[in-house]
């Protein structure tokens, strides 16, 4: 390999983990003209998009609204709530959905929640709080305490809603979104049964790094520049951002190259979405690199775990040291050929029927 190339990669590796530029994603086909209804969140107007501005084809088997509601911390969160239109007059199973991380409801999420809705449940995709159309100042900025609560605060919703069986709801994560969703649904109890798919444990990455490679000194001089970043965001009284994910210049490891692929190009790319060209605070990392989300998710036995992850994802050794620290029921499907990215959109590789049958058997 070229020396430049090889320092490009390690570059753009550093980069990646030190911003937290790990992206999960989806599709955002057109830009439509934008409709919009006004909702007030703690005085501030909250605009919500009307048009179908989805990165997939709007389905003709659900019904589909935009619907608001607040998490434990007052925040309000966006979602776009997904019914099948031939549901009978019995309360249905439903499921919450999120991910990838960087992403919004638009792409990868709706897609999955339309996706199941058409098979027979109430699906809610939600964008994160300081996200997307959600609340929350400042913009761009994850958490993994409050992001956690953002899917206890979808069952939340969805078990009040009329056409919800509450006692039969589950929750699907997507990328980092994966690791949040076992995060959350270790402490509710609420939820019966949840599927990961290509996750990430975002605390994991932002600590060590990709596969565990950062060093305890350079985990320090990381914290060292993000802890000094607190004065100048404080004097300045707003936060810094990192640079936007910016077009390929050459040499970058090919996870970045698939990223790349799918949110900044037509097949994901939205202009909600953090990873479209967007950013995250400088530092956001903080609170990821001291709170290590996946330490109690032996405690969602005795309900059942299914991790969906590629063969050929970079991330595949997430789902894998999940899977053994999880208790029975669990189970692992490997996709055979699959990188991290195909798992976000493409429908002829995400297995909708084992995930529909796995909700199916554990939502009864």
């Amino acid at each position: 390999m070229n020396p430049d190339n090889r320092q490009t990669n390690r570059h753009s590796r550093r980069h990646f983990i030190q911003t937290a530029l790990v992206g999960c994603l989806a599709l955002w086909a057109s830009h439509a003209a934008a409709q919009t209804t006004t909702t007030s969140i703690s005085g501030n107007a909250m605009q919500l998009t009307q048009a179908w501005d989805k990165t997939f084809q709007k389905s003709d088997k659900v019904d589909h609204q935009k619907v608001t509601f607040k998490n434990r911390y007052g925040i309000t969160l966006a979602a776009d709530l997904y019914i099948p239109k031939d549901r009978g007059s019995q309360p249905l199973a439903a499921l919450a959905v999120g991910g990838p991380f960087g992403a919004v409801k638009e792409q990868s999420s709706g897609l999955y929640a339309q996706t199941m809705a058409e098979r027979g449940f109430v699906t809610l995709a939600f964008d994160a709080s300081y996200t997307g159309e959600s609340g929350g100042e400042p913009r761009n900025v994850a958490s993994p305490d409050i992001n956690t609560e953002d899917f206890m605060a979808a069952v939340d919703y969805l078990g009040l809603h009329p056409s919800v069986d509450r006692e039969r709801i589950g929750v699907i994560g997507i990328c980092g979104w994966g690791g949040m969703a076992l995060s959350a649904v270790a402490v509710d109890k609420r939820v019966k049964a949840v599927v990961v798919s290509t996750m990430y444990d975002m605390t994991r990455v932002m600590s060590k790094g990709y596969n565990d490679s950062v060093t305890p000194e350079q985990r320090a001089k990381t914290l060292e520049q993000l802890s000094r970043q607190r004065w100048a965001d404080a004097e300045k009284g707003t936060p810094a951002y990192q640079p936007p994910y910016n077009d390929l210049k050459g040499g970058e490891a090919q996870f970045l190259v698939d990223y790349h692929d799918y949110y900044r190009t037509p097949r994901g790319y939205h202009p909600r979405a953090v990873n479209s060209g967007n950013s995250w605070s400088q530092t956001t990392p903080l609170s990821f690199m001291n709170m290590p989300i996946l330490a109690y998710i032996a405690e969602i036995s005795p309900r059942p775990v299914l991790l969906i992850h590629g063969e050929k994802a970079h991330s595949r050794y997430f789902s894998e040291t999940a899977f053994a620290a999880a208790a029975e029921p669990k189970e692992l499907m490997i996709i055979p050929g699959a990188n991290h990215t195909d798992l976000y959109d493409k429908v002829d590789v995400i297995p909708f029927d084992k995930i529909t049958d796995f909700f199916n058997t554990n939502l009864e």
